[in-house]
């Protein structure tokens, strides 16, 4: 089912329908409004191309219609609904100096609601709109009025734009050119600037934007909505001799040829300069919008990939990251054809918040995962993923996030077995179902943030909401379902249909529902599935899914042994026998599922610090490289108040911003009664170089 709505043919209009300041007419198509016929380029699967989009990609689903009304978004203020941008053309200029993105965009939408009568958008703090002209025609630019919305404290404030009166409005399947001019400021939360110290190379600034969840609005004025795909085109001016990235293909002929930025001729920039193109023919979401700016350099590692980072950095991303050709392969074995041209990584400075950010075409992600063994890069097996299931095949909203990460576990799981073997894809379900109960553990098992499509009504920021809960309870029904229905052999192939009908798409939870239903039919088993509890029901999934735990046996085994020789808590020296020998040979996922089980085995009574210094010691846990294995040990060691933690941790807190490490370690500093202090004294002192997304975060743990 794609969700969107219903709009007029292609034979409705065999001439253009221009709509302007000047009324009604029918006549050749003009630069502002024209015909969906005329509009083709931009996008690979036009959205006028029929009223009805019948599913062709499995037999069984031949009544799955695709082209309903859109789903209301709860997390955007515009009106992507009737009057929806479909390509975008920027022109951008940074200054490090000012810590401002000047800009120019040229937003071309296409009219799917009666009556349309303006065009609204999301904007947020730190972004100013200078003026705005609908753009029709050969003539001089019409301009138009800058009118506001009421601002909210999560979602911004709308910019609406007025359409000049004078006739009917823009027919169904028109199109509607406006042209916006802004200025991107300091305070932008989708925008990190860093000083030359906070780098890697320590010489140049550094420039990162993240927009997931709803930040775009904060870059540039958008519909900020996972309804509202576009495609894109950018110019991007930037100081000599720095290098910008973006989430598109790079045009690199056109790299460097010292075009003046058209719209922005005001802007005088400090120094020399430094001009990139991109396109991204591929319609997106605005929340896959990336720009990058700093020093940077590249590796090839394979014909359609590379690594970029820093100089002093490239050749451990290079070598860290060696096998991403062996990842897209096996991905494109199971899920069908990489449609995005280019699959590059950049390698960011330490404070990015995400283990990984599946920009299109440029996957960002933490220098937390440069272990020196490649023993962490199932984090690039999950961004792949991402390249058809979240990027391709994308949720409608915010509440159907596990559509984008529950299927991309999925894909992930596949990707990794398909390398490693079976077994290493049931290794990594058990252990995400013993993260998803400690999620739901610490959230609560009756929380509505529980739940697998949460409520957003109101204004709820998404970004609170996200947890475990979309990538595990999703990755949970997934399996269960596939069991149900016989095994991969049987749901593999529906997998394929599934994205082969939903791509370029968007997608809720009763889409996936109806197109399953039909796809199996004629399978008894899946009448029993309580779909109300597994999408809305709070806590653990209502089902209990059974993995092979092989893998995971002997690290399951001495997370035992480490928890029955100090059940009560008051101290041991460790189990008897303990030695090295009991982790040789062990991969860091082994390592990690040791430290995570015995955690839980110990969630009511910690160890004894006396006991983590044990622990500790024979492991060799302080010296480890492996921020996944430290940060794990860290946290049992805190729970014990083992004040020999206290330095590691706080020089984990200082040396990078990845949330997945932040947020729970101070989280336990907090609790704990040696180290609640040192968790307020080392944000205070750090805050700045986090993200604003995890200052945001992180400060709410803290009750800042």
């Amino acid at each position: 089912m794609l969700l969107r709505r219903a709009i007029a043919p292609l034979t409705r209009c065999s001439s253009a329908c221009i709509w302007s300041s000047r009324g009604f007419s029918v006549a050749r198509p003009a630069v502002g409004i024209v015909s969906q016929a005329q509009h083709q380029p931009h996008n690979p699967t036009p959205a006028g191309a029929s009223r009805l989009i019948a599913a062709r990609a499995s037999p069984r689903a031949s009544n799955i219609v695709v082209n309903k009304p859109m789903a209301p978004d709860h997390s955007s203020l515009s009106n992507f609904r009737d009057l929806r941008v479909t390509h975008s053309d920027f022109e951008l200029d940074v200054n490090f100096d000012s810590k401002t993105i000047e800009g120019y965009v040229v937003l071309d939408a296409l009219v799917e609601g009666e009556g349309v009568s303006e065009l609204v958008l999301d904007t947020s703090t730190g972004l100013t709109i200078h003026a705005a002209h609908l753009l029709a025609g050969p003539g001089a630019p019409t301009p138009l009025s800058l009118a506001w919305g009421e601002e909210h404290k999560v979602l911004g404030k709308p910019l609406r734009l007025a359409l000049p009166a004078g006739g009917q409005a823009p027919a169904v399947g028109s199109r509607v050119k406006v042209g916006v001019r802004f200025t991107t400021g300091p305070t932008s939360s989708a925008v990190q600037w860093l000083a030359p110290a906070q780098t890697a190379g320590g010489t140049h600034p550094y420039l990162f934007t993240q927009c997931q969840a709803i930040h775009a609005r904060a870059l540039l004025p958008c519909q900020d909505s996972p309804g509202a795909k576009m495609s894109y085109a950018a110019r991007v001016r930037v100081p000599a001799p720095l290098t910008a990235l973006m989430s598109a293909v790079a045009d690199e002929a056109a790299q460097d040829q010292g075009q003046a930025l058209e719209h922005l001729a005001d802007v005088k920039p400090p120094g020399p300069t430094r001009t990139f193109a991109f396109t991204q023919k591929v319609p997106i979401p605005p929340y896959l919008l990336a720009l990058a700016v700093g020093d940077l350099a590249a590796r090839d590692l394979s014909p359609r990939s590379r690594v970029w980072s820093e100089p002093c950095m490239v050749e451990a991303g290079a070598y860290e990251f060696a096998d991403t050709a062996k990842f897209l392969d096996a991905g494109e074995a199971i899920a069908g054809e990489y449609v995005w041209g280019r699959y590059d990584l950049l390698l960011l400075p330490p404070s990015f918040p995400y283990g990984g950010m599946e920009n299109p075409c440029l996957t960002f992600v933490t220098p937390t995962l440069l272990a020196g063994d490649r023993s962490l890069t199932n984090v690039v097996a999950h961004e792949i993923a991402h390249s058809w299931t979240g990027n391709l095949v994308t949720n409608a909203t915010w509440e159907h996030f596990w559509c984008n990460e529950g299927f991309t576990v999925l894909l992930e799981r596949k990707i990794l077995g398909r390398l490693h073997g079976p077994q290493t894809f049931q290794f990594h379900a058990a252990n995400g179902a013993v993260a998803l109960e400690d999620d739901v553990k610490r959230i609560g098992a009756t929380h509505p943030h529980t739940r697998l499509v949460p409520d957003l009504t109101g204004g709820v920021d998404p970004d609170d909401v996200f947890s475990k809960v979309p990538y595990e309870k999703g990755f949970y029904l997934l399996y269960h379902l596939q069991e149900l229905v016989g095994g991969e052999e049987k749901f593999d192939p529906f997998l394929r249909a599934y994205l082969t009908l939903f791509k370029f798409k968007t997608v809720t939870s009763d889409g996936f529902k109806e197109f399953f239903l039909t796809h199996f039919k004629d399978v008894d088993a899946v009448k029993s599935i309580d779909w109300e509890a597994w999408f809305y029901q709070p806590g653990m999934p209502p089902v209990t899914n059974a993995y092979d735990t092989t893998l995971g046996t002997q690290a399951l085994d001495l997370a035992k042994r480490w928890h029955t020789c100090d059940v009560m808590g008051i101290g041991s020296d460790g189990p008897e026998g303990a030695s090295p020998s009991d982790v040789a040979g062990w991969s860091s996922e082994q390592m990690v599922a040791f430290l995570d089980k015995l955690g839980q085995y110990r969630a009511l009574q910690p160890l004894h610090a006396r006991v983590t210094g044990a622990l500790a010691s024979l492991y060799g846990l302080y010296s480890s490289k492996n921020t996944e294995i430290r940060a794990a040990f860290y946290k049992l060691a805190i729970a014990a108040e083992d004040p020999a933690v206290l330095p590691h941790a706080a020089d984990l807190l200082k040396s990078q911003g990845r949330m997945k490490f932040l947020r729970p370690l101070y989280r336990a500093l907090y609790k704990s009664k040696m180290g609640k202090q040192l968790a307020l004294d080392t944000f205070t002192a750090n805050r700045a170089s986090y993200h604003p997304i995890a200052q945001k975060m992180v400060a709410a743990d803290l009750g800042l």
